[in-house]
């Protein structure tokens, strides 16, 4: 799934890593550094939102655009209790949408 997106042979250049919020879990690709005058952090790009629903206990997905705003991908991937389900779905990124 999307922790083995990464081949370890590049883990000092690249990685995936999830971001919690209370109500959200943000997958982001980060990148190191690759030129002195950006300075010394890892870049930061986010792939993907997946929004959990107290009320409903279900899991939403959203993918974001080129100014990282969150958009619905309800369209494409209902809703569901199943949080395994909606990262196969990133995983298997049918549309390219997240991971291009």
């Amino acid at each position: 799934m999307v922790q083995g997106r990464v081949p370890e042979h590049v883990l000092h250049e690249m990685r995936v890593e999830c971001e919690v919020a209370p109500r959200y879990l943000t997958i982001v690709e980060r990148r190191a550094p690759w030129r002195e005058d950006f300075g010394p952090e890892w870049s930061r790009r986010a792939v993907a939102r997946l929004r959990y629903t107290k009320a409903r206990q279900e899991w939403a997905l959203y993918w974001v655009d080129r100014h990282e705003r969150f958009h619905s991908y309800d369209d494409r991937f209902a809703p569901t209790p199943d949080v395994e389900a909606v990262l196969a779905e990133v995983d298997r990124d049918p549309t390219a949408i997240f991971w291009g």
